[in-house]
């Protein structure tokens, strides 16, 4: 027993931390939010290009993956302030001066991710600035939430795997916990008159995205032979590892737009 849950206060030290960072930034809003997320940005595809390059730019201390983070930081800071149509277009800056050290088995995935990140940034700054603060923290907090549970629950419970090919580490026990937990969110809100019973089906959607952008960068890390993306974040291992599934949830915010609940109006 105490082997599983060996890393636990490591793991709740360095996410209450980033966690407090999150929110801090996500409550200022504005400046401080977009500068944080270019920050954010930055480490994504610092972590992305190592795990994708081809052999002699893998390095920790590659120059290459320092010029694309430093570049990818710096476009996504104009992406912010254009047109959102231009800002798309941006995307294609990083993604084109990364594609060439880029292993080419995993060129694909890369910019796959890639487009990932930059447009769930966005999607985060159009939310916070949109349909304000509670809409951008009922997101953050189901993807949160649900990632947490599947952790703590799928731990304690065990049972089959969700997905053992992919994600061994996962259980349909966490996973059950986490759209509950969503469900008892939405619930929540609804029940304080802070959303519509649409809430009670957007909120479990959001943290089976959640989920998936988990799998999805567990698939990542599978196929190219890493257990983390880096370590960055103590007990969590790299900045992709902590914030896959809220780039899948504000992927799913931006995608489907007008249907995601504003809360609190």
């Amino acid at each position: 027993m105490a082997g599983r849950w060996a890393d636990l206060m490591q793991r709740l030290g360095s996410g209450l931390m980033v966690a407090l960072a999150g929110v801090v930034a996500l409550a200022v809003g504005g400046v401080p939010l977009t500068i944080a997320a270019a920050f954010l940005i930055a480490g994504l595809i610092w972590e992305l290009t190592r795990i994708t390059a081809s052999q002699r730019h893998s390095s920790p201390a590659s120059r290459r993956s320092k010029i694309l983070a430093l570049l990818s930081g710096v476009t996504f800071l104009v992406m912010s302030v254009v047109p959102f149509a231009w800002s798309i277009a941006l995307i294609a800056i990083p993604v084109a001066a990364g594609w060439r050290g880029t292993n080419p088995r995993y060129r694909g995935r890369f910019v796959a991710f890639a487009v990932a990140f930059f447009l769930a940034s966005l999607s985060l700054l159009r939310v916070r600035e949109d349909a304000g603060l509670l809409t951008a923290f009922w997101i953050a907090v189901t993807a949160v939430q649900s990632d947490m549970l599947g952790y703590f629950v799928g731990k304690a419970l065990g049972g089959p795997r969700f997905w053992p090919a992919i994600s061994p580490n996962k259980t349909w026990s966490g996973t059950l916990a986490g759209w509950v937990g969503a469900l008892v969110l939405a619930l929540a809100l609804v029940l304080t008159g802070h959303g519509s019973w649409w809430v009670l089906i957007a909120g479990p959607l959001l943290a089976f995205a959640g989920q998936m952008g988990d799998i999805a960068e567990s698939a990542l890390k599978r196929q190219t032979g890493i257990k983390d993306s880096s370590d960055l974040i103590p007990g969590h291992g790299g900045v992709m590892d902590r914030f896959d599934a809220l780039t899948a949830a504000f992927l799913v915010a931006l995608v489907f737009g007008p249907l995601i609940p504003q809360l609190g109006g």
